[in-house]
């Protein structure tokens, strides 16, 4: 049974307008199993919504499982499909962001997470670095996406004082530093990262390396970047593999908000508020003193020397 946790609900009660609540739905999907994982996924968007959260967080691929194969196609959703739109309609209650195949109009099929608040689709992020190593054949039968994009998160049943503007980065994204810093560069507030990854290496004492290294990841570009970031990863094995969980968010200053989920199906609520990021970023004004004017100067003069 996931069960929310009551003393984060009472929390959101009493707090301040610039305050959201973000479960962590970390579970295990079917593999391949569209309808019980639908019928789980509407079951913990109840859930949160009962315990008080803003935004409800699903694993990469969450509606599918992730070593799909031969099974891509038969998975995949277009936005109008009926699963999709049961999903948007139980987004009334809380904001959710969840992971699918989803296949264009010329039939390319995609990584996807898609933001759904207030019965509608408002952000889709298609996962641009598919991974082609160890384990991984995603570019085998997906296509990349092309694009980072900040939006504005609705967040209806908070009511900010400000809009939340959010990005998504979907487990290998968040690898690659250009990915979050140009999501920085567009204003974000929260970084959200779905993930569905595997338990590989040996880290120090009883930790797996992959753990080790997303707790590094997450921490440092909290940081940088004095942005949330909040890390969903799923549980459970697929074909002999294990995947780790542990689910965090990470406040503007590097720190975890509250502890990591561990490595069973679990839905921790955590804490966001914007008087944090204030803090944060009046106290290590990167952003401010950012110059992208070199980023752009020197981009453009590499590029300028690679088709020399």
């Amino acid at each position: 049974m996931v069960k929310a946790a009551p003393e984060v609900t009472e929390a959101r009660a009493t707090g301040p307008s610039g305050e959201i609540v973000v479960a962590l739905a970390q579970m295990a999907p079917r593999l391949g199993d569209l309808g019980a994982n639908l019928a789980r996924h509407l079951e913990l968007i109840g859930t949160a919504a009962a315990g008080g959260a803003d935004l409800v967080v699903f694993p990469e691929l969450s509606l599918t499982g992730y070593f799909l194969k031969d099974l891509v196609t038969e998975t995949a959703l277009r936005l109008d499909s009926p699963e999709i739109q049961a999903l948007a309609e139980a987004s009334r209650e809380v904001d959710a962001v969840v992971g699918c195949i989803l296949e264009s109009d010329d039939h390319r099929f995609h990584n996807a997470a898609l933001y759904l608040s207030g019965g509608e689709v408002v952000h889709v992020h298609r996962k641009v670095y598919l991974p082609t190593y160890g384990l991984f054949d995603e570019a085998r039968d997906l296509a990349p996406g092309n694009r980072f994009r900040a939006f504005e998160a609705p967040l209806r049943s908070a009511g900010p004082r400000r809009p939340w503007r959010a990005g998504v980065l979907l487990c290998e994204d968040l690898w690659h530093p250009s990915s979050a810093y140009l999501l920085a560069r567009a204003g974000v507030d929260l970084i959200i990262c779905p993930s569905a990854s595997p338990g590989r290496g040996v880290g120090h004492g009883s930790e797996l390396g992959t753990a080790q290294s997303y707790d590094v990841i997450t921490r440092t570009y909290a940081q940088l970047f004095t942005a949330y970031v909040v890390y969903c990863n799923r549980v459970g094995y697929e074909d002999g593999i294990n995947f780790w969980g542990g689910s965090r968010a990470v406040d503007p200053e590097g720190h975890l908000v509250g502890e990591p989920a561990g490595r069973d199906e679990a839905m921790p609520l955590h804490r966001l508020d914007l008087a944090a990021l204030r803090r944060a970023r009046i106290a290590n004004p990167m952003l401010r003193d950012e110059r992208h004017d070199i980023v752009d100067a020197e981009s453009r003069r590499l590029h300028r020397r690679e088709r020399d």
